[in-house]
């Protein structure tokens, strides 16, 4: 009688959510966000390298060291619970309606109809954004790269992609302009870059952003952003503009500019209410924390709001300074009060 030879027992296959630890299957996004991470807390530093090489020192200090600190940041979510699938899905379209609208405009040979006044507006207060525009891209790659979970870190990629789009087509209408109206100084980078580092309206930006990308530490870094910058900047530069370009006969730019502030701009404004909700709501203090840290921002934020507004009045048909002042800081203060602060 031949034996009978027992069954190796079946491997168990590992998932990629393998880290999972609640009874039920992960969404695709919680499968391919949660703990992600694998060098956040790790002891006795985050990277496979001497506890003393100066990266570890670096995450040390200015993440696992920063007051800005929670148990467990694995339950925050992203509130359109993005993957990169889904992020480049929506922002093909994005792309495609906006092409869709330079295409239209440009039929209608739109560059030319624009008045001379408001090509010098642009030239001095609009088209040398691109290189804040550039600096505002940096500074959510540092807070991505910095974040204590990839639940946090991939909502501060998507806000990197999203200012990278409105600098190219910035870029884009400059060199339309030029080759358009001959005026070949609105393409010109070396004078947008003079304005932008020597026009004395654009120094309380310039300051602002100089100092909130050497805001080392990743919860200061994110409150300088994304509580005091960035509601300042894209207030100015997506409302306001759109609104005076409508009134210069610029539709383009105009509905360019809300296509940003209804898709990237409120993205970036639900995923910072939701960051502040989940933090506040696991540990109340941290209220106060940032309260703090937006008070001792906001001096220069006023400054450079107050700057950009100067600008902004020397529009044709514009608000005066003051207007545009209140304005872009009621926009700021709604955003903190949203917040619960």
């Amino acid at each position: 009688m031949t034996a009978m030879t027992a069954k190796p027992a079946a491997r168990k296959q590992k998932k990629t959510w393998s880290l999972w630890t609640e009874r039920r299957l992960p969404s695709e996004y919680e499968a391919v966000t949660y703990k992600f991470h694998s060098h956040f807390r790790r002891a006795p530093a985050p990277f496979e390298l001497s506890e003393n090489w100066s990266i570890n020192q670096f995450y040390l200090r200015n993440r696992e060291g920063s007051k800005f600190a929670l148990d467990d940041w694995e339950g925050y979510r992203d509130p359109l619970t993005y993957t990169y699938r889904r992020y480049v899905g929506d922002q093909k379209d994005r792309e495609v309606y906006c092409d869709n609208l330079i295409d239209e405009f440009e039929r209608q040979d739109i560059y030319r109809k624009l008045s001379a006044p408001w090509l010098d507006f642009l030239g001095q207060a609009y088209l040398p954004v691109r290189f804040p525009g550039h600096a505002m891209q940096m500074s959510a790659a540092y807070v991505a790269q910095m974040a204590p979970s990839a639940f946090v870190t991939n909502t501060f990629y998507f806000q990197m992609g999203n200012e990278m789009r409105r600098v190219q087509r910035q870029a884009y209408l400059a060199k339309a302009l030029a080759l358009d109206t001959g005026r070949e100084e609105l393409a010109d980078s070396g004078i947008a870059r003079t304005v932008w580092t020597q026009a004395p309206q654009w120094q309380g930006l310039r300051e602002l952003i100089e100092k909130q990308l050497i805001a080392y530490d990743w919860g200061e870094a994110f409150v300088s952003r994304n509580l005091v910058l960035r509601p300042i900047f894209d207030h100015v530069f997506n409302r306001e503009i759109a609104d005076l370009a409508r009134t210069n006969d610029d539709d383009l730019l105009a509905l360019l500019h809300d296509d940003f502030r209804n898709y990237d701009e409120a993205y970036a404004v639900e995923t910072t209410k939701a960051l502040v909700r989940y933090a506040t709501g696991k540990v109340p203090e941290h209220a106060v924390l940032l309260r703090e840290w937006v008070a001792k921002w906001m001096p220069l934020g006023e400054r450079a709001a107050r700057g950009l507004s100067e600008a902004l009045s020397t529009a044709p048909g514009a608000d005066g300074a003051r207007a545009i002042l209140e304005r872009t800081m009621t926009a700021q203060a709604r955003l903190i009060a949203d917040c619960g602060l």
